[in-house]
């Protein structure tokens, strides 16, 4: 029952409402929890004081679309310098034309491939001499970019395990290194844009989770040796977002499906059966349907942990069933969450 009741949302719960209480302003308030659209992190009230934000230098990775776009014109809008990468700047892209067409000496869109070198270290010299005193350094970076696909193990080729690594995991090394010396001297913030899958495994996400494990892995390994130089790294670990960012449509998930089915070995598809496959493929169009489409928690996350005094470690900008599930994978034996998630 314990098994049934905890591997789905808990708006699909029957006869029960949760509740739980929260302090807000000094006093108690009761919150209801019995609703997906409960999101702990997103509707935290924020205690610790904000910097001053001035003229402050932010440089944001992946602001064609989705989390990158919308934070681009958000820190725009509280008074950052904000240089805006973009995968697809040379090309036109609509999200680059919406955010140049704002027409503000503080937000530049720059091309910036996270895979390539040499379009970072342009985008290093762009933004160093832009500033009034490079001396002083850039206030911060957030590693948004990224790139996501799914598929078991067996169904995913070697070549897509590499393709999700460079952008998710190597790109973000390459970016906070590229940057680290500006960051540095002005003592600023690093936010790694990370998912509720840097914390656990999923089925057929294994290319995507691999990264993102990483970036938590990196990002703490950087905390640490950042700490006695005073800049501060922080992680938001989106929950599920597909439906805001549009990373998925019911024929990308198609076409995905069919290239994927088309190039698997023969002894793979015929020990597993189109059947099976397809099936898995349903699994995953209902999931990428499913979330939540008001990113406003992921921009507020980012937005504190480069404005707060002290800010978090960890952000967790995801609703309440997936906050729980977080909670007892990374928290219980991994055969009681086995036998909740998987048996």
């Amino acid at each position: 029952m314990l098994a049934t009741r905890l591997s789905r949302p808990l708006s699909r719960l029957p006869g029960k409402t949760l509740s739980a209480c929260d302090r807000e302003n000094g006093a108690r308030r009761p919150l209801l929890l019995g609703s997906t659209s409960f999101i702990p992190i997103g509707r935290r009230t924020y205690a610790s004081a904000a910097e001053p934000v001035g003229s402050k230098a932010v440089l944001v990775t992946g602001c064609d679309s989705g989390f990158g776009f919308s934070l681009a014109k958000h820190l725009h809008s509280k008074g950052f310098l904000v240089f805006a990468g973009c995968l697809m700047k040379d090309k036109g892209h609509d999200g680059v034309k919406e955010l140049d067409s704002l027409n503000s000496d503080r937000l530049r869109t720059v091309q910036l491939n996270v895979c390539s070198s040499e379009e970072v270290e342009k985008a290093v010299e762009i933004v160093r001499s832009s500033l009034k005193d490079p001396e002083k350094g850039m206030w911060g970076l957030v590693n948004n970019a990224g790139i996501s696909t799914f598929g078991e193990v067996e169904f995913t080729s070697l070549e897509t395990y590499k393709q999700v690594a460079e952008v998710n995991l190597w790109g973000t090394v390459r970016m906070t290194k590229s940057f680290l010396p500006l960051i540095r001297r002005a003592k600023g913030r690093v936010v790694n844009i990370s998912s509720m899958l840097g914390r656990m495994a999923n089925p057929a996400r294994s290319p995507y989770c691999i990264t993102k494990f990483g970036v938590e892995a990196f990002s703490d390994c950087l905390r640490y040796e950042m700490y006695p130089l005073g800049v501060k790294v922080s992680v938001v670990e989106p929950g599920n977002f597909i439906a805001a960012t549009s990373l998925y449509s019911p024929e990308s998930i198609q076409a995905i499906a069919k290239k994927m089915w088309d190039e698997l070995p023969e002894v793979v598809r015929k020990d597993y059966g189109k059947k099976y496959f397809d099936e898995k493929i349903a699994k995953m169009e209902t999931y990428c349907s499913s979330g939540s489409t008001d990113t406003s928690p992921v921009i507020d996350a980012v937005t504190h942990a480069l404005t707060a005094t002290t800010p978090y470690t960890r952000y967790h900008p995801m609703d309440y069933y997936w906050w729980l599930r977080m909670q007892i994978m990374t928290h219980l034996p991994g055969a009681i969450s086995d036998m909740i998630y998987i048996r």
